[in-house]
């Protein structure tokens, strides 16, 4: 549904569309041969504004589309409540580091031949209610297999959906079956040959987060659809799931973290579900004067992630003066329109998400008198947030408004700024010069989580959580620290109080005095940090498990055969 590439093109929301484009990136690197799908959002997901109490509003963030993409010449159509509706596709070009290119094609429905309610089903991401989502995953399932077939791609080994909201995609292949045996019914046999097909990988840990429709819904938005002959494979809790037609569908399932997956056999138990720990684009994501130190040191490291182990062996001194470098950069971004001024030698939390409120962010603010006895101990405590709450996620807004609320009432050692309208040139510059990358969700609900992993690969060592990535990429005092302990399968009850008294345990025993006090080690747990993570947690890594377990001919599928 969303793909990050350029932080222009407003066609991403979050972490989502970020490993979209980073998968992207790597499979032109390794010159796969892949093609991908998505809608064009011309208006974008949204333009944060926050005001000087950090109410959100949200404007049409639209870009100018023709600076980056090529109209292609192909129409297709999709039905939608008895509608034809048209569809033209938008191409980019995302360039390996061999000259191989991946081709990106961008759906779009603003076309003179369809209703002015038709034109606007491609012009926002994630936009509308739940008809407009509906009819968006009819054109991205539907309308895209179709594009690539106008397009030439006849002979598609794979597919491979990222989350639920392509899984449309699987009744279109049934379509093309029948059609060509001219048969009226799908058939077992058909079922099983476009299982072998397909391939699909949720994102989501919880039930509530899947796209669920009412059968009557459905039914008028897509009538006399072929989904109806197979709705037992959809039908969840007398709704039409399509995870759980993307499930049934497909040959391997996978979450996106080894805890992922285990909170997803849960979720589905009759489902065999495989894990694959997402990963990040490592040229995409290092910062200017990391990618120099790392050039001096570790020539070809963008080609072999595995030689960045050889991190360990720099100096700390140059490893140090780089971050600095980063975070001089962070800081003057801060300061544009932070009163009192962020201190470049203070320490600096990042944290940046989606605002919601399972993510906690005010968690760091549970005894505002603790934090600040802390900063008056060790020294200044500096708090960088960014992101954006959904436009209805009314709690996720008040969480907002809740850290502006604090931020007035702290005194002159702990500051705080919210930088507004959050996207990737502002996630690059956040990752790379923090001094501690913070992440505070209530577990199980982070599925993977990939900013920690950039922050790592800039030498930022996180304080999270076990939840999602993190437990596997958390070495107690070497690579960073944990929040509390690993808190099992299931989401506990509690109001927090547990994992904030962890934190500031964490903060006040251990990384504030060695921060200010033996930078030395402090700059040895960065250094691990990028040598113990980077190695690992990037989308070269990732892209290969996906060739070999999913792309590939042996796997085991859904039913452990």
């Amino acid at each position: 549904m969303e793909i990050g590439l350029e932080s222009a093109m407003r066609t991403y929301s979050g972490g989502l569309g970020i490993l979209a484009g980073d998968t992207v990136r790597a499979a032109a690197d390794l010159c796969l041969p892949m093609v991908a799908v998505t809608l064009l959002h011309r208006k974008g997901y949204f333009r944060q504004v926050l005001d000087s109490d950090g109410v959100q509003s949200e404007l049409p963030d639209e870009w100018l589309i023709e600076d980056y993409l090529a109209e292609m010449p192909q129409r297709v159509s999709v039905l939608i409540e008895g509608r034809t509706v048209w569809l033209r596709a938008w191409r980019y070009q995302v360039p390996g580091d061999n000259g191989h290119y991946v081709s990106v094609y961008f759906l779009d429905s603003d076309l003179e031949e369809n209703s002015s309610w038709d034109r606007t089903l491609t012009h926002f991401l994630y936009g509308g209610d739940t008809r407009y989502r509906l009819c968006q995953e009819v054109i991205l399932g539907i309308g895209g297999l179709r594009m690539l077939r106008a397009l030439g791609f006849d002979n598609v080994e794979r597919f491979h959906m990222n989350e639920g909201h392509s899984s449309l995609l699987t009744v279109e292949l049934l379509e093309e079956r029948v059609a060509l045996s001219g048969r009226e019914d799908i058939s077992a046999t058909d079922i099983e040959a476009v299982r072998t097909r397909c391939v699909f990988t949720t994102h989501t840990p919880v039930a509530a987060g899947h796209d669920r429709f009412p059968p009557d819904l459905v039914r008028n938005v897509l009538g006399g659809s072929r989904l109806f002959q197979i709705q037992d494979l959809a039908l969840l809790d007398d709704m039409i799931n399509l995870t759980y037609l993307a499930l049934n569908l497909s040959r391997y399932v996978n979450g996106v973290a080894r805890k992922h997956g285990e909170v997803s056999r849960l979720m589905f138990e009759e489902d065999r579900i495989d894990s694959i720990t997402n990963g990040i684009h490592l040229a995409t994501w290092t910062s200017k004067p990391m990618q120099a130190l790392f050039d001096r040191h570790i020539p070809g490291w963008r080609e072999d992630s595995a030689s960045l182990r050889y991190v360990s062996s720099i100096e700390g001194e140059e490893i140090w003066e780089a971050h600095c470098a980063a975070k001089r950069r962070l800081i003057e971004r801060v300061n544009q329109n932070q009163k009192p001024p962020f201190d470049l030698r203070a320490f600096t939390i990042g944290f940046a998400r989606r605002a919601t409120a399972y993510k906690r962010a005010d968690l760091i603010f549970r005894s505002i008198e603790r934090l600040e006895k802390m900063a008056d101990r060790f020294g200044p405590i500096q708090l960088v947030y960014a992101g954006k709450a959904h436009p209805r996620d009314d709690p996720g807004k008040q969480l907002i408004q809740h850290i502006f609320q604090i931020r007035k009432n702290l005194g002159k050692n702990v500051r705080v700024a919210y930088l507004e309208n959050y996207d990737i040139e502002l996630g690059g510059l956040m990752t790379a010069g923090a001094d501690l990358w913070l992440n505070t969700p209530q577990p199980p609900l982070e599925a993977s989580g990939t900013s920690g992993m950039k922050a790592a690969l800039n030498g930022v060592p996180s304080l999270s959580v076990l939840d999602g990535w993190w437990v596997e990429g958390h070495i107690e005092g070497i690579t960073g620290w944990a929040i509390g302990r690993d808190h099992g399968p299931a989401p506990e009850g509690g109001d927090g109080q547990e994992d904030a008294e962890a934190l500031y345990q964490k903060l006040e025993e251990v990384i504030l005095p060695l921060f200010y006090e033996n930078q030395k080690e402090y700059v040895a747990v960065m250094s691990h940090a990028i040598a113990l993570n980077a190695p690992f947690f990037n989308t070269r890594r990732m892209i290969g498990e996906y060739v070999r377990k999913a792309y590939g001919g042996r796997h085991m599928d859904r039913r452990g055969t």
